[in-house]
Order: C-alpha cells, then structure tokens, then sequence
C-alpha cells in the first residue's frame, strides 16, 4: 500500500478518471432532471449530500469499510473544506437548474485559472513555469468564444455564470486545503482515514453547511414547491432523480478525490476541465441543447489549453526521491 501512496500504478489513475467522467455524466443528467421538477436548489443540493451519507454510514455499519476515528482537532480541520465543498456543489447545482448544462459546464471550464490562482496565493505556493501559465490563455479564450453566439454577440446568463464562478472558486479553495489535510489524516492508520473516508467526512460537514442555505432562502416555500412537484411529476420520478443524482454526485466525486490525494489539485482541476467536453455533448443530446459552431471550437480550444497547461506544469514537478542513509 505504501508504494502505491507514493507512486500511483498508471492503470489505477486511468481506472478512476474513467469512473469519475462516466459517474459526472450521469450526475449532470440526473441532477438537471430533478431541478427541473424540484424548483428548490438548495434543497435538492441537501438532499443529494445526504444520499451519499446514508451511503457511507451503510459501508461503516455493514463492516464493508473501517469506519473513521477522528478527534474534536481532525473535525475542525475538515470544516472550512466542507464548507467550500457545500459552496461548491450547491453553485454547480444553481447553475444547471438556472441556465443550460452546456453553458454550465463552458463556464466551469475555467476552474484550472482559479486553481492556479488559489496554488499561488495560499501556502504553500505551487507555483508553476511561465509556459505553464500561458496555457491559461487558451482556456478563458475558448471560454468566451464558446460563449459568442453566431448574429447574436455575447450571449450569457448572468445568473447561471454567477453560480458557475462561485463554484469554481470554492472547488480551487477546496481542492487546495483538501490536499494538506488528506496527508495529514491519512498519515495516521489508527484514524482509518483513506482517500474514500476522507470524502465521506467532507460529504457530511458540506450536508450540514448546506442546511442554512436551505433554511434562509427556500424554507418559507419549500412545502409547497415539493407539493406542486408531485402533483406535476409524481413521487416515484421526483424520488428517483434525486437519489440516482445524489449517489452519482457521492460516487464520482469519491473516485475524483482519490485522484486528487494521488495527483494534486491543479492537475485533477485540469481534467475535470477536459471532463466537461462529454458532459456538454451528452447533455445537448438529452436536454436538446444547441451545439453552434462557436461552442465547439471554444470548447475544444480551451481542452487543448487544459492538455497543454498540464504537460508544461509536469515536466517542473518531478517527484523528490527519498534520501538514504
């Protein structure tokens, strides 16, 4: 175990990106079904979290996974990363459930610019070749040309492109604390904190950070908009893309955390940008969502830039070997 710690096999990364690609595909799907049925997004945010709970405590009761053992000290630690995780997921929600999944997804492709932001401004600076940072251009250009429509100019919504940005930046400031603090559970065995458990606990403290958002802005109306989506939708359909959107959120996100603790937040935050590409094509088949000729080539522009970006920030990490005695 400890060589795989140090040195991910290739197969296993592989074998997790392609669980983490597929996973968020139907998550993206699944999610947009429910939040146009449920018109309470916070609490749709909630409920999904809480899928992925009711998950965990089943492996931890059944004997399946060691349940974790974590000090009052351990539990403080994951809080702020459970709180911009809740940041994080409930912007993604928002901005599926306000605007299209394409346009989402276009404008999450920019979280490498706030993960290399966020690298160099909070300690300790990863702080990356010039080159490295040039492949950001491409990104934010493909970005916005996607964003062009053809006889139409710019073409955004605001409120959608809000919740998107905040999501990128909470998931930068997540992913970023959340490696440190990963190393840091995981060094102790007796704390039976793997990557898996790490994201179950972080899933736990982001349902709870999520509940006052519910409470503050969809409390007074929430009886109701559940009521009116029953009556339009029925139970059976509004449960079950809840809770298929709320298992592919915790599972997918358990495999890109493993993928993070192996490889480092900027690195997973440029596939999670390359990741995108699937979910804008799957999702204009299944919403019918217009593909113009601009979002094509701005969506394939700024993948290249996420390739480039990562080739030119690998070959300056190369991995410290361990001195001996």
């Amino acid at each position: 175990m400890s060589a795989s710690k140090d040195s991910p096999s290739t197969l296993r990364l592989v074998l997790l990106v392609v669980g983490w690609y597929a996973l968020n595909t139907f998550y993206n799907i699944y999610n947009k079904k429910a939040a146009n049925m449920l018109h309470a997004h916070w609490f749709l945010a909630a409920a999904q979290l809480a899928v992925g709970i009711v998950y965990s405590i089943l492996l931890w009761g059944t004997g399946i996974r060691k349940a974790p053992s974590l000090s009052a000290a351990d539990i403080a630690a994951c809080v702020p990363i459970g709180l911009f995780a809740s940041l994080s997921h409930g912007g993604s929600v928002l901005a599926s459930a306000v605007g299209a999944v394409s346009f989402a997804q276009i404008v999450k492709a920019c979280e490498p610019v706030f993960a290399a932001v966020v690298g160099i401004l909070i300690p300790p600076a990863d702080v990356k070749p010039i080159l490295a940072y040039a492949m950001l251009i491409p990104i934010v250009g493909g970005v916005g040309l996607a964003c062009i429509k053809e006889g139409k100019g710019i073409d955004i919504n605001v409120e959608a492109f809000l919740y998107a940005s905040m999501a990128n930046a909470a998931a930068a400031l997540k992913g970023k604390l959340g490696s440190s603090v990963t190393k840091a559970l995981k060094s102790d065995k007796a704390k039976n904190m793997d990557a898996t458990n790490v994201y179950a606990v972080m899933n736990i403290i982001s349902f709870i950070c999520t509940i006052p958002f519910v409470v503050v802005s969809e409390l007074p109306t929430l009886k109701s908009e559940i009521d009116h989506a029953i009556d339009k939708h029925g139970m059976q359909a509004l449960a079950y893309n809840i809770v298929m959107s709320g298992f592919c959120f915790y599972m997918y996100n358990e495999l890109a955390f493993q993928f993070t603790a192996s490889v480092g937040a900027v690195t997973s935050s440029v596939l999670n940008t390359a990741k995108r590409v699937i979910i804008i094509v799957v999702s204009a088949f299944v919403f019918a969502e217009a593909m113009e000729r601009n979002t094509v080539i701005g969506s394939a522009i700024a993948i290249l830039g996420t390739f480039a970006y990562s080739l030119a920030s690998k070959h300056s990490e190369p991995a410290p070997k361990a001195k001996k005695a």
